[in-house]
């Protein structure tokens, strides 16, 4: 056939190329270029710097809070939108922990890019790509990447440049372990929808195996223990979820091992630390009284079976969740950038970063420099999505006084710096109890509440900040289906 015929002669024509110019060509993405290249020599292709006449690009490394904000408040009339990312997808962290118990599907915490951003499925410049960014180089205003892959089933990954006229560094941070052996082998963190997979699929087995037969009275307890390591928000949410999962659900459905499912959250100093005392103390109360054992220790090692602490104690698991805080990835601490105190990348009160033209920083992963004279910011969801927010509305400034392409906006005014205004804190404490701090700190005056109407508070307000309207009507379903008919414990 002449299509056949066709397709043969192009694959003979990019046998000698690399595996991803050969999928590019074969494609038809004409944006794609390999030009400049050795004709014997492979190198990987990509997005080619753009033209006096096209659109300027703005890159954007990360899909979390901060560089989902930015995305949406970017104006695809100027700019062409490229976001790399290994995830496809926005996480609501605030109800990640709801869903690991089955209090909300999975589905209702992710929020998809190009629902966030339209023009990133549509535009013929925006694309987003499944990969890890692996270096950048200022100089030539080229990021290189490499393609995500899962399993030992899937192709090698595809290296690839991509030439930009603004870069965004988003790429968030990830989990401190604080070199503590055995951490990153087997205890679960609490980031990512696959990580509340791992959880409900560890909890559910667990139940499930304690059960059988033959199982000892002491290994039964030691299946069904939740050890919880971090007492800020997430995991003292978490720890309340779970609870509350105990108490309604498990008791109902597992009750011949119902009397031997407990749940312990282990914090090195105070629970709730950003809290006044009074709320903390409500915390603990609350946590108390639904079964939640608190120990104050620091973890000395994890090994598979149970918890070292540093006064010798251990602490049996049959399921270890680890929410102590983040930490700078190792992708943020190649780049020859900058570093602000905690080793963030560091940047100036426009968030840019001082010693790269057109490289921006924003979210968890970035930090004013000392030279500012401002703290760093801490590693919270509201920071990143204002600092989204304040970026967004200056690259659409700059675009619109032609500054958009490379090297174009240095003789620009940027306007007011960013200021940060903290909103309040809140957290939950299971059995319909949370707290509400809206005072701009500890010291300030203002509303501070504990109690069943702080819960309806804070479902209402992460209710309005769930990103979509379809999200919200999942949310709201996912509520009312689990208050009706319980959580649902299916393994899948």
């Amino acid at each position: 056939m002449f299509w056949c015929r066709n397709f043969i002669k192009i694959s003979t024509a990019t046998k000698a190329k690399s595996p991803i110019t050969t999928n590019l060509i074969l494609t038809s993405l004409s944006h794609f270029s390999t030009a400049n290249q050795p004709p014997v020599a492979a190198q990987p292709s990509g997005l080619g710097p753009t033209k006096g006449d096209e659109k300027p690009r703005v890159v954007v490394l990360g899909s979390g809070w901060a560089g989902s904000r930015l995305m949406k408040g970017l104006d695809p009339k100027l700019y062409d939108i490229v976001c790399v990312s290994p995830r496809n997808h926005m996480v609501f962290t605030p109800l990640l922990a709801s869903t690991c118990v089955g209090t909300l599907e999975f589905r209702s915490v992710a929020e998809p890019i190009s629902r966030i951003q339209p023009s990133i499925s549509s535009a013929p410049g925006s694309y987003f790509f499944l990969a890890n960014c692996t270096a950048v180089n200022t100089e030539t205003h080229e990021v290189h990447c490499e393609t995500v892959t899962e399993g030992d089933q899937t192709s090698e990954a595809w290296k690839f440049k991509i030439s930009y006229d603004k870069l965004v560094i988003a790429s968030g941070a990830q989990a401190s372990t604080f070199g503590i052996h055995g951490v990153k082998e087997h205890a679960v963190f609490l980031r990512e929808v696959h990580h509340a997979q791992a959880i409900r699929r560890k909890l559910l087995l667990n139940l499930m195996l304690s059960d059988v037969p033959g199982i000892s009275e002491e290994e039964k307890r030691r299946l069904l223990h939740c050890v919880v390591v971090g007492g800020g928000p997430t995991g003292v949410e978490f720890s309340g979820e779970l609870s509350d999962f105990i108490r309604s659900d498990v008791h109902q459905r597992y009750t011949h091992v119902k009397d031997y499912i407990h749940v312990t959250l282990i914090e090195a100093n105070d629970i709730l630390s950003s809290f006044d005392d009074r709320l903390r103390h409500y915390a603990i109360k609350q946590l108390t009284k639904s079964g939640v054992r608190l120990v104050r220790g620091t973890v000395k090692d994890v090994r598979p079976e149970n918890v070292i602490l540093s006064d010798g104690s251990e602490v049996p698991y049959g399921l270890l969740v680890w929410s102590t805080g983040v930490g700078p990835s190792p992708f943020v601490n190649s780049l020859r950038l900058p570093k602000s105190p905690g080793g963030r990348i560091g940047i100036d009160e426009w968030l840019r970063v001082p010693t790269a033209q057109d490289v921006f920083s924003i979210g968890d992963c970035s930090g004013f420099l000392e030279s500012t004279g401002k703290p760093v910011l801490p590693a919270l969801a509201q920071v990143a999505e204002r600092q989204g927010k304040y970026l967004a509305d200056q690259l659409n400034k700059i675009g619109k006084e032609g500054g958009g392409h490379a090297n174009r906006a240095k003789a620009l005014d940027f306007g007011d710096p960013f200021e940060y205004k903290h909103v309040g804190s809140m957290a939950t404490v299971g059995r319909f109890k949370a707290l509400v701090d809206l005072r701009q700190s500890k010291e300030a005056k203002g509303v501070s509440l504990a109690g069943f109407f702080s819960w309806f508070i804070w479902r209402s307000a992460y209710l309005t900040r769930v990103v979509s309207w379809r999200n919200r009507f999942y949310v709201v379903i996912n509520w009312l289906t689990t208050s009706v008919f319980g959580r649902d414990i299916s393994r899948l």
